[in-house]
């Protein structure tokens, strides 16, 4: 079951470490199946309880994953290994269009927003038993909310985007739970999932979203919760249309217990309308950080959902961190309320770059996928051919492992470090470097 590598121990830490140690090392491979927990038990010699505890401490470090009488087996990617160390170095001269990362150009000066933030704790400081989120800004997130027909419900602030998906997951789910995602996805989402010791069930998805029949398969599974990207899916760039988020809809209102996680991370850089799919079952959460309209180091995101998953994470957040520091929140009101960011300005730049690349791709031959945001998804026929040809040709892709479970190989280009004149000569190595896959789907 294991080969030669012989699993020791006496405490339940003991012998998690001793499974851990080989990982680490590759002696216990990707989908190797662990011992039963009495079998073990009895080779170690120690009460099956022991075992159990060790197995659960694996499970909530993302090293393991357990599936009832199919039994343990090593994550195919364990926390231990995040899909971020699957990123290309990049030789000088070579231009990087691999990070995700949005264009500098633009992103708002943060000197007035931060300068203006500091003159309003000089005069109110912040201190101990406050409102978490500053009324001014619940204001200004509620109107948006509202503005894009998101259900009311209360608000709360994160540290971006996947601190709050992994708090409205911790809120609900305990290891072993499974969850439905989109495949190919968000890689820092596949990861978290794991490192929670929570089981991906992957989610085909096309331009349109994800797929409602994959979604209902999914949930057929087992799993107790849905992340859906609404606008600006990294890495395929697929966005909810109308039609497929009535299709969803439907087959959550038949799964009133599921969790659903609606991403909006792409508001602010994209111009299609939100189609969220909060209130059709008992627990949702909408997310949107700042991220991608006003910079990275913004480290802020606005939560709403229901009011009992709200009231989870807002009390588990009273007892770690507190809350989102206020000159963070007084620097994004400054944001919000002088139109530092033109959002129409921001998603056309992006859209007639990505646009481009699809369409310049298309007039050679290549099927490439990009609905909103700042990605391309290139599906090809082999990724580490295709990256190491762009290379030599001078430009650096993100390999599609990092963003796959199931789905078929690809490339994610990253259009927010070119610019319009370039766009032609980046499809023409691409075009070089790839073989057309058939097919509409995303693998």
């Amino acid at each position: 079951m294991l080969g030669e590598y012989r699993i020791a121990g006496r405490r339940a830490s003991e012998i998690a470490a001793s499974v851990e140690a080989g990982v680490g090392s590759g002696a216990l491979p990707p989908g190797a199946l662990l011992p039963p927990m009495r079998e073990l038990a009895g080779v170690l010699g120690v009460n099956p309880n022991t075992v159990a505890a060790a197995y659960r401490t694996l499970r909530e470090r993302g090293v393991i994953e357990t599936d009832g009488r199919r039994g343990s087996r090593v994550l195919a990617r364990p926390a231990t290994a995040p899909r971020d160390a699957l990123r290309v170095a990049v030789p000088a001269g070579v231009r990087d269009v691999q990070e995700g990362n949005p264009d500098v150009g633009l992103l708002p000066s943060l000197d007035g927003a931060l300068a203006a933030a500091a003159r309003r704790a000089a005069q109110a400081p912040t201190l101990y038993g406050e409102d978490p989120v500053v009324p001014q800004l619940a204001e200004l997130a509620r109107a948006d909310l509202d503005a894009d027909g998101v259900p009311a419900g209360p608000l709360a602030v994160t540290s971006g985007a996947l601190d709050a998906i992994e708090r409205v997951l911790t809120a609900h789910l305990r290891p072993g739970d499974a969850v439905a995602i989109e495949d190919p996805g968000w890689g820092s989402a596949l990861d978290l999932v794991a490192a929670l010791g929570l089981r991906v069930l992957p989610v085909a998805v096309d331009d349109e979203g994800p797929l409602a029949g994959a979604v209902e398969r999914a949930l057929d599974e087992g799993a107790r919760a849905l992340v859906v990207t609404a606008r600006a899916q990294n890495p395929t760039g697929a966005a909810v249309s109308g039609p497929r988020a009535r299709e969803l809809r439907e087959v959550l209102a038949r799964r009133p217990e599921v969790l659903v996680i609606d991403d909006d991370h792409g508001h602010g850089i994209v111009d299609l309308p939100l189609h969220s799919l909060g209130g059709v079952t008992r627990h949702w959460v909408l997310v949107r950080s700042t991220a991608k309209a006003y910079g990275p180091d913004l480290r802020l995101a606005v939560l709403t959902g229901d009011s009992v998953t709200l009231d989870r994470v807002r009390g588990r957040q009273r007892l770690g961190p507190g809350w989102v520091s206020r000159l963070l929140q007084y620097a994004v009101i400054e944001l919000w309320t002088s139109g530092a960011v033109d959002r129409a300005a921001v998603a056309r730049s992006y859209g007639e770059r990505r646009d481009g690349l699809v369409e310049a791709l298309r007039e050679r031959g290549v099927r490439a996928h990009g609905r909103s945001g700042m990605n391309v998804w290139v599906p090809v026929a082999d990724e580490t051919a295709v990256v190491t040809r762009l290379l030599a040709a001078g430009w650096a892709v993100a390999p599609g492992g990092r963003f796959r479970v199931e789905s078929g190989p690809g490339v994610r280009v990253t259009v927010s470090g070119i610019g319009l004149g370039e766009v032609a000569f980046l499809a023409d190595a691409l075009a070089a470097a790839v073989r057309p896959a058939p097919g509409r789907r995303f693998g």
